[in-house]
């Protein structure tokens, strides 16, 4: 379990850790740099997850499962929201599915926690969790990455994947999603690249997000513009933050 500054979320728990690049929204990816970092500073954990490519830091494909970290939520006595694999993707294809089923049992048995499980992998994970050892939990959203047209049907699988609370996570934002449909979709967080090589976002697209949102009935929560110094581009959108959250309501 780590604090984290991310600004919807209270810890991040990372029972995996390694990714791979899947589309244009891994490019500049936070979590390679950070993972690269761990490792420098040995953690064992994070050993042989990056390379040196030119100068930045890339995945290598590698994935470890800590079944360590399994244990950590049964000791978080207090209720807390908990982002689920920031540096990873539980749905990965090299993440084994007993070992899914292991994390999602461990959320089960502590519904103090409210878990957000956020992949750019939708489609194996409504292939997984229509299996009849994955029930659906009231305290475990289910969430996909979209960062332009190009993944849109990323949102599709999510749709069509039984949860408690289904978001999207349009982060970073580096193309028009107005063609989006957000049906059934109960929270968006928009945000633009953060970082050095941050591309840019225009205020068109968050809006068109925004509009999306309130035709839906979906929370709106915009996350930052981000941009090379992200703290100084900060987070107001015509003067005022958007820190909407889903209503739960238990399944």
């Amino acid at each position: 379990m780590a604090e984290t500054s991310i600004e919807w979320t209270d810890v991040t728990w990372n029972p995996v850790a390694g990714c791979t690049v899947a589309t244009a929204g891994c490019t500049n990816c936070y979590a390679m740099r950070m993972a690269a970092r761990l490792e420098a500073m040995g953690t064992p954990k994070y050993a042989g997850l990056t390379r040196k490519s030119g100068d930045r830091f890339v995945w290598t494909g590698k994935i470890f499962q800590d079944r360590a970290a399994l244990a950590a939520p049964f000791r978080w006595h207090k209720p807390r929201t908990v982002f689920v694999n920031s540096m990873s993707d539980l749905f990965h294809p090299d993440v084994d599915t007993d070992f899914i089923a292991e994390v999602w049992a461990v959320m089960g048995a502590t519904p103090r926690h409210t878990y957000q499980v956020l992949t750019k992998r939708p489609e194996r994970m409504r292939q997984l969790l229509a299996r009849p050892e994955f029930s659906v939990l009231p305290n475990v959203w289910l969430g996909t990455s979209v960062e332009d047209h190009r993944v849109l049907s990323r949102i599709g699988d999510l749709r069509d994947t039984p949860a408690a609370i289904r978001f999207i996570s349009f982060e970073p934002l580096i193309g028009s999603v107005a063609d989006a449909n957000l049906t059934d979709i109960d929270w968006a967080i928009v945000g633009g690249e953060s970082g050095p090589r941050a591309r840019p976002m225009p205020a068109e697209w968050v809006e068109e997000i925004e509009h999306l949102c309130r035709l839906a009935g979906t929370a709106f929560f915009f996350k930052q513009w981000g941009g090379r110094n992200k703290k100084a581009a900060g987070r107001l959108l015509r003067g005022r933050t958007y820190d909407e959250m889903p209503v739960c309501i238990s399944a």
